[in-house]
């Protein structure tokens, strides 16, 4: 088990509030009256996240859009978010953080509603964070638990080019602007998350990579999954075990039934990936039969 999951598990009997959902999602659905709000926060840490030479509009473009897609998880209609900032040494950078922030709230038509501003010592990592808030669909925000025995798993898009982008980025190989910009300006799937809402019996973004977040789906429903590896949409040309892995994909993984659609012209295609089923664990196969599972299913901090 790695330090984060065990700390976590060491937190949960902190979250007794029914909004906290035992801390088994990536956000907080708190109800307030007539008003049901969606919480969540995420940070960026500078070697962790990003690289130090991505260029701070981007930083602040992925801070922004991490936050959304766990809104868009729930469904959820993004009104408004709060700001947690590390000040540069370099004022310039601050410069074209902002620059990068107003891109991004804009573009996602989501407004700064306050926050905080600190400084960290010279030669720190840079580390920033942010709250996202959003209103709650009318008939509730899915929860990563949920999925039955004999749901098929759904995804949006595609995964892997956010991991091809890092390694762009890392200088370790060439290839398509499309797969940097997947990596350092990934697009939150809101108006997916919102049309999905009111269909699926469990959702979940795939942030940390496919695999350990379909794992976590299955074991929050208490359920096993299998995935088709061949079913799983990748970039042309790219390893797919390296992509079912990578993360910082940001597409909806989801649970519903054998006939769910939503073949929208402006929505992400999405395909049937694998079934769940009674037991526990996750299974992989291909047209061959069962393939081994890697010894890495995906990023976790400080993981053994």
């Amino acid at each position: 088990m790695s330090r984060e999951r065990d700390f976590i598990d060491r937190l949960k009997p902190l979250a007794r509030h029914p909004a906290a959902r035992g801390l088994a999602d990536d956000a907080a659905v708190l109800e307030l009256g007539n008003v049901v709000l969606v919480l969540t926060h995420d940070m960026i840490v500078e070697g962790v996240h990003y690289l130090p030479g991505d260029p701070p509009g981007d930083v602040a473009w992925k801070l922004v859009a991490v936050n959304l897609s766990d809104l868009a998880a729930k469904g959820a209609r993004p009104v408004g978010v709060l700001l947690g900032y590390s000040l540069d040494v370099a004022a310039e950078r601050d410069t074209a953080f902002i620059a990068g922030l107003r891109e991004a709230l804009d573009a996602f038509a989501v407004p700064l509603l306050g926050g905080d501003t600190v400084q960290t010592p010279a030669g720190a990592p840079r580390a920033h964070g942010l709250t996202a808030i959003g209103e709650a669909p009318p008939h509730g925000a899915p929860r990563r638990a949920g999925a039955q025995a004999g749901d098929i798993l759904y995804m949006t898009g595609e995964v892997g080019a956010a991991g091809l982008g890092l390694a762009i980025a890392k200088g370790e190989r060439e290839g398509p602007a499309e797969w940097l910009a997947a990596y350092r300006r990934p697009q939150p799937r809101l108006v997916e998350g919102q049309a999905l809402a009111p269909l699926v019996h469990a959702m979940a973004d795939i942030s940390d990579g496919l695999l350990i977040d379909a794992m976590r789906m299955a074991e929050a429903g208490g359920l096993a999954v299998e995935i088709d590896l061949e079913a799983v949409p990748i970039p042309e040309g790219a390893d797919r075990m390296a992509a079912i892995t990578a993360g910082d994909d940001y597409e909806l993984l989801f649970a519903g039934p054998g006939n769910l659609s939503l073949s929208q012209p402006h929505l992400a295609k999405i395909s049937a990936i694998g079934r769940f089923t009674s037991g526990h664990g996750l299974s992989l196969t291909d047209r061959s039969g069962a393939v081994p599972l890697p010894e890495r299913l995906g990023y976790e901090h400080d993981a053994p």
